[in-house]
């Protein structure tokens, strides 16, 4: 489990994320979804400053959302099954595919 705080001083698509040694690395927020299917979620992260171009690995992770439905202070867990992950890929997938949704 990650714990991410909102970079408040920064655009609200950024956040820090800290991991359990401590180290703070900023990611940007690409998009969050729902899956009815899971009852969950989730927040797709990529390192902040990225260029568009730029082949970057993607984070994925389920969150609980407050009550805006946002994830600026959610805790964010691990994705633990493979079904998950294939599905979080599809969605991936298809917004990476579809020029209207980036």
């Amino acid at each position: 489990m990650a714990k991410n705080n909102q970079n408040q001083a920064n655009d609200d698509n950024l956040i820090t994320l800290v991991d359990d040694k401590g180290n703070e690395s900023l990611y940007e927020i690409l998009f969050t979804f729902e899956s009815e299917d899971y009852g969950k979620s989730y927040i797709l992260l990529i390192p902040a400053g990225s260029e568009p171009e730029e082949q970057v690995d993607v984070l994925a992770f389920a969150f609980d959302p407050d009550e805006n439905g946002d994830a600026k202070d959610a805790e964010l867990y691990d994705i633990e099954s493979d079904e998950e992950w294939d599905m979080v890929e599809g969605v991936l997938d298809t917004f990476l595919n579809d020029e209207n949704m980036q």
